[in-house]
């Protein structure tokens, strides 16, 4: 399983904005520099999650982003599905197997292991809020 660079940046992102914002919207130019993200990307990403209702935006001098929920009501899966995130362990495990990359997708005896594999990741992802992530606390693990 493979998390893009989107993926990440977003969850760095915003695991920045909720460290930093205290309620107070955040700048793209400081989550740039303290994210060592470019703002371009940033904008891109933040567009996503406002458009998900994760965020808000307030223009203008003292603007910038915030967050709608709270930390506690946003699972990583909402992260990752706000910008577009797809994870797959294979092929088959796409939304339209059928037009995935494998030659096998018909007939592959192995499908079903890996789409049951993804389907842990989707649950795990989804139990995972962002507050457990800023506590370092993950469901499952001792």
């Amino acid at each position: 399983m493979r998390i893009t660079t989107k993926g990440r940046y977003a969850l760095r992102a915003i695991l920045y904005l909720i460290n930093c914002s205290e309620d107070k919207p955040i700048s793209i130019k400081i989550l740039s520099e303290h994210t060592q993200l470019s703002p371009e990307f940033l904008e891109q990403i933040f567009f996503r999650l406002r458009k998900a209702d994760i965020i808000t935006s307030t223009r203008g001098p003292g603007g910038g982003f915030r967050f709608i929920k709270s930390a506690e009501d946003i699972s990583v899966n909402d992260i990752f599905l706000a910008v577009d995130e797809g994870y797959h362990v294979a092929p088959c495990t796409e939304e339209d197997p059928h037009r995935a990359d494998c030659a096998y997708s018909d007939n592959c005896v192995a499908c079903d292991f890996w789409q049951y594999t993804n389907q842990i990741f989707v649950e795990y992802f989804s139990k995972v809020t962002l507050q457990d992530v800023m506590d370092k606390k993950f469901p499952g693990l001792t």
